[in-house]
């Protein structure tokens, strides 16, 4: 196996910036309290093929959402409590999370989800979310479950509660900003990408110098993934070779998705 680069050299803005590369880290947003597919994301990053693939993981980041939707949110917090023991795990706050310590109320769960929430409003598991931040960042990659903008005002305009859209404005799901707009935030903070979930749909966008442009995303097999015992994996791979945003889809229902990156390339993955 060819040895993983230390570093990487990335030209942004005419500037030679270089980038230290450490780590591979695993990235998974909005499992939703569904049990199933967190423990098939789990299964998947143990298999041999994972790390032959994608070499060993060092970080897992959730960005968010344990919460809401599903029926079985005392099982998902068991198991990021178990992913904590077995990782270096760094969480984040997730709109459906910050609505349900604070008792907002929020679409989307039925009257199930909502009985099997209220019984886990006093327990232990919840310790998880003591301090938890809503942002974080690593080589030059900015972790977050909305968006990056600093805004003041109402609960909508929370990092944890901002959707990524073609216009800027408020509306009644959170705070729209624009591509452009994070771009613009990213280059103030020194910062090159944006990692975000949230809106439960893969997106990548790359600011080229001529204009910002979608990357399509064409997912192949990872090979090896679809043996007895495992479940097909496929990928999307982009390079991190220009500022780019990079929106995951949701880790849950019968495909989930998550990323892994060594912060050369980032490659979308689900479970097919």
């Amino acid at each position: 196996m060819t040895p993983m680069p230390l570093h990487q050299r990335a030209y942004i803005g005419g500037e030679d910036i270089r980038i230290v590369i450490g780590m591979g880290a695993v990235i998974f947003s909005d499992v939703h309290a569904d049990a199933a597919a967190l423990a098939e994301f789990r299964a998947c990053i143990r298999q041999p093929f994972f790390t032959e693939r994608f070499g060993p993981v060092d970080l897992i980041i959730n960005l968010g959402d344990l919460l809401h939707r599903g029926d079985h949110p005392e099982e998902v917090l068991t198991a990021v409590h178990d992913l904590s023991r077995e990782y270096r795990l760094v969480s984040l706050l997730g709109n459906h999370d910050h609505a349900f310590l604070n008792g907002i109320p929020v679409t989307g769960s039925d009257a199930g989800s909502l009985y099997r929430h209220e019984r886990i409003r006093n327990s232990p598991l919840l310790s998880i979310f003591t301090g938890m931040p809503m942002e974080y960042f690593m080589h030059g990659m900015l972790f977050v479950h909305g968006g990056p903008m600093d805004l003041d005002g109402p609960t909508l305009r929370m990092k944890c509660w901002q959707r990524l859209g073609r216009v800027a404005g408020d509306s009644f799901a959170g705070y729209y900003y624009t591509p452009g707009m994070a771009f613009s935030v990213l280059r103030e903070r020194g910062l090159l990408h944006l990692c975000c979930g949230h809106q439960h749909t893969s997106l990548c966008c790359r600011n080229h110098p001529a204009g910002i442009r979608t990357f399509n995303l064409d997912y192949v097999t990872v090979p090896g993934s679809s043996g007895p015992g495992s479940s097909r994996l496929e990928v999307a791979t982009v390079p991190l070779d220009m500022p780019t945003i990079l929106r995951l889809g949701a880790c849950s229902g019968p495909r989930p998705e998550f990323a892994f990156t060594d912060f050369t390339a980032f490659s979308y993955l689900r479970i097919a």
